[in-house]
């Protein structure tokens, strides 16, 4: 299921791909401000507008409107004829596909800064780019307090993705009638709220960094909620720190990507410990190895650099078999792997037991 990324076919069509990847983060700016400016939403309701125009109606000079165009322009943002600009179908999405927008402002207002810092975060697997943001060891420390527009910008590229799986899964994970559902790297507490309002029965507890679980807590009990709710704060990077015991399912969605290898061995070691018997781990995630679409695998290739940079420093967007090496390494076997939820998600399931050979 790998992508293939096909190559451009001559050495012409490479050297212009080349080009435009160094061009690159100039023409993200460009259309990002022309969208921002509004300029893209008066070319939608036009049958094509000059400089002069548009000028009329913005706050822009004639001369900043050309300089933002012609780069839209050159992206295909833009047509232009006659003397006139219009608005193509990809100005289209642009301006209205919400995933295309979130990824806009995510890019922008957590990572642009600080992905100057990239090549030293890579050599020492620190994410020296937080800086721009704050002063924390990790993203995760720090996310509650991040500055605006950067705290908004980044739960909504969470929340994006997450959000689109939840409700197809529940019937998956509550088919056993699970009494006791853990929530490892809980965030907000929205997959525990949808699991509380489906089963009435399952107590959940939640498990992230005390600043975390104390906005879950608040969101759950304005819920009403509250009751059946149960949270253990711990740094998940201790090792030391054990998960509370007896869970009949233990949840993680896209969690694990944001830690290294090791962590990830980790976790599965302590979530195995803590599993009941016939108890069963629900890993969602996305992975790039798994997209029914290339366009889909990009995006998510090109957000590693993302945890590099400003969340982590070691972690990524990995390929699925290297959670499952993780996870068979510590005891646990695959029992089910499922695609299609979601934009891009994929459900590993898993359970105490001896690691099968699994197919290529």
């Amino acid at each position: 299921m790998t992508p293939r990324f096909t190559p451009p076919r001559t050495a012409l069509e490479a050297q212009a791909a080349a080009l435009k990847l160094a061009f690159g983060p100039v023409v993200f700016q460009c259309v990002r401000i022309a969208w921002k400016t509004g300029l893209l939403s008066s070319l939608e309701h036009s049958e094509g507008l000059d400089v002069g125009a548009l000028a009329a109606r913005h706050e822009l000079s004639e001369y900043a409107i050309s300089v933002l165009l012609e780069s839209c322009l050159s992206a295909q943002v833009v047509a232009f004829e006659d003397e006139k600009y219009s608005l193509t179908k990809v100005g289209y999405f642009v301006l209205h596909d919400p995933m295309s927008k979130i990824n806009f402002d995510f890019m922008h207002d957590v990572c642009y800064p600080g992905l100057h810092m990239l090549e030293e975060s890579l050599r020492q697997e620190k994410p020296l780019g937080l800086k721009t943001l704050g002063e924390w060891p990790t993203l995760y420390e720090g996310l509650t307090q991040f500055p605006e527009p950067a705290k908004t910008s980044w739960y909504a590229f969470d929340h994006l993705y997450s959000d689109s799986a939840f409700s197809s899964l529940l019937p998956l994970v509550f088919s056993s009638a699970p009494q006791r559902l853990m929530d490892i790297g809980a965030n907000t507490g929205k997959w525990t709220r949808h699991c509380l309002n489906h089963a009435p029965e399952v107590h959940v507890t939640l498990v992230d960094l005390p600043r975390q679980l104390e906005i879950a807590r608040n969101n759950l009990e304005e819920a009403g909620l509250g009751a059946r709710a149960h949270y253990a704060p711990m740094d998940i990077l201790d090792e030391n720190a054990s998960f509370p015991p007896n869970q009949d399912v233990i949840w993680m969605s896209q969690f694990l990507s944001c830690f290294s290898m090791e962590h990830i061995r980790s976790i599965f070691r302590r979530a195995r410990a803590a599993l009941a018997p016939d108890g069963r781990i629900h890993v969602l995630d996305t992975f790039w190895d798994r997209q029914q679409h290339e366009i889909s695998a990009f995006c998510l290739i090109n957000s590693s650099p993302y945890f590099t940079a400003i969340a982590s420093g070691n972690s990524k967007m990995y390929r699925s078999q290297d959670y499952i090496r993780c996870a068979n390494a510590e005891g646990l076997s695959l029992i089910d792997i499922r695609d299609g939820f979601g934009i891009c998600h994929t459900l590993l399931t898993f359970e105490a037991g001896p690691a099968p050979q699994l197919p290529a």
